[in-house]
Formats: structure tokens, C-alpha cells, sequence
């Protein structure tokens, strides 16, 4: 149980591992999510599954804090000490004849189930990737399976359009479309809420705030819905896009990460 079957370095800090866990497998949903600790003392980590099988779940990541580089380190054949979940709700796959995906670099990995759940329930699927260079595409031809037309975006022209997935929003006609699904970093999100929120669609976005337990009690994952706390880990990730307050959402991000940065200083130091 929780044995790493596979891994796969995607990128110069990307990671995708395979582990073994049949209970949680069986359960998983498009938009749930798990948490991993690899020792007694380390940090909880989230992570979103971005595939599963009979037996197995997939968890893909960045290792760009001390936790993830940790967990970056473990090798096929390796045991994953704790593994909890599927937690958080999962997403909600309505009948739609057209669904536009909109994924910001990671941001492609819990887009994956949820398209594919949407090409099975019979949707037409268009996506849009949106990555810093070439090198940060990823999982691209996962979906040449399940998607009609596929358009890229990087910030240097190295692949596809120049710029952000914004400029390729622009050339599309977005009143086709009965959903868009949208997960990225926040800023990406909240300018791809603010250009499509004159449309009919359905704008979803898959949030990922700071969380600690995962189940609500210790408060950190709030965002505010229609001017309401939530707590993402119980009553997301996923929330209609519209409704999200994403200013302050981004601030939250901005200063836990400015006290991730100090930690991690305090800890080389030590």
C-alpha cells in the first residue's frame, strides 16, 4: 500500500508518481484531491489526482518547496508514508454539448479527469494550454484523445501563440461553448473569469489555496464565494468562477508565501 509504481520527471521541476492505493482509487472522483506526508515530521502536503486505475492514483507536482523536493526524491519502489483521501468534493460533470478547457502550466494535470469525464458523458472538447515556454507543456498528448482542437499559448513564442491564453480567447468564439473549465494560477484564472464573464457558459475554476488538514477544521483554505467563507478542502476545490474573489484569494497566496520563504531560510540555516 502507497508503493510509487512509477515516476516521471516532466520537466526541470515537475513530477508525475503513480501510487498504489485500491481504496482510494475505487472512490476517486474528477476534483478530488489527496494529502501526503513522507515522514513523521514533515509538512502535509495537497496534491490533485490527475488520473487513476483499478489500484492505482496519480499525483503530479512541482518540487519548489522543501516538502515537494522531498517528495521529488523517493524512487519507484519507494512507500509514500501517509496518503488520505479522496477528499473535497468532486467535480460536477453536467451534460453539455460543448466544454472549453482552460489550463495555466500544472494547471493541465487536474484539468485532465475532468475533460476526459466530460468527453465520456458525450462533450464536444476544445482546450487551451498556457505555459512560461515549450518546456512547460505538459500532458499534451493525453488529451490529443479526448479533445477536438487543442491551441497553445507560451509567454516567449516558442510554442503556439505569443503570450497568454488570453490571446487565445480572443480568436475563439466563446458563445459556442455551454462551459468553460478553468484551473491555473490565480491571476491566470481571474483574467480568464474577468474575459469570459459576459458569456452564457458555466465558468468553473479549481482553487488551491494554502490547506494544512484537508477537512475544514483548521480554517486556512477560506475564500470567499459571493462575498461568503468557504473552506476550499470541503466545499470546493471547484467553485463557479464568477462568484470567486479572487483579489483576495491572490493576497492570501502572496503572503503565505512570503512566510514559506522565510521558514525555508530559517530551516537552511539551522
Amino acid at each position: 500500500m502507497n508503493n510509487i509504481i512509477k515516476k516521471r520527471q516532466l520537466n526541470t521541476d515537475t513530477y508525475t508518481m503513480r501510487i498504489v492505493n485500491p481504496q482510494i482509487a475505487m472512490h476517486a472522483k474528477p476534483g478530488h484531491f489527496v494529502i501526503i506526508k513522507i515522514s513523521e515530521e514533515g509538512e502535509r502536503i495537497p496534491l490533485t489526482i490527475s488520473d487513476t486505475d483499478d489500484d492505482w492514483i496519480e499525483i503530479t507536482f512541482q518540487a519548489i518547496g522543501l516538502s515537494t523536493k522531498l517528495l521529488a526524491k523517493l524512487s519507484e519502489g519507494d512507500v509514500v508514508r501517509d496518503l488520505v483521501g479522496p477528499l473535497g468534493k468532486e467535480k460536477e460533470i453536467n451534460k453539455q454539448k460543448r466544454v472549453l478547457g482552460v489550463a495555466g502550466g500544472v494547471g493541465v494535470a487536474p484539468l485532465y479527469p475532468q475533460l476526459k469525464a466530460f468527453r465520456q458523458a458525450g462533450a464536444k472538447i476544445d482546450l487551451i494550454v498556457g505555459a512560461r515556454n515549450i518546456d512547460n507543456l505538459l500532458f499534451l498528448e493525453r488529451f490529443e484523445s479526448i479533445c477536438h482542437d487543442i491551441y497553445l499559448s507560451t509567454d516567449d513564442g516558442s510554442e503556439g501563440l505569443k503570450g497568454t491564453v488570453i490571446e487565445v480567447l480572443k480568436k475563439l468564439n466563446l458563445k459556442v461553448y455551454n462551459e468553460i473549465v478553468i484551473i491555473g494560477p490565480a491571476l491566470m484564472m481571474k483574467a480568464v473569469v474577468d474575459f469570459c464573464k459576459e458569456t452564457k457558459a458555466l465558468l468553473s475554476v479549481s482553487l488551491n489555496p494554502i490547506m494544512i488538514d484537508g477537512t475544514g477544521m483548521c480554517g486556512e483554505c477560506r475564500v470567499s464565494i459571493n462575498g461568503e467563507s468557504r473552506f476550499t478542502c470541503i466545499d470546493g476545490p471547484d467553485f463557479d468562477g464568477r462568484a470567486v474573489d479572487f483579489d483576495e484569494l491572490a493576497l492570501r497566496q502572496k503572503t503565505f508565501k512570503a512566510e514559506e520563504h522565510l521558514c525555508q531560510l530559517e530551516a537552511e540555516h539551522e
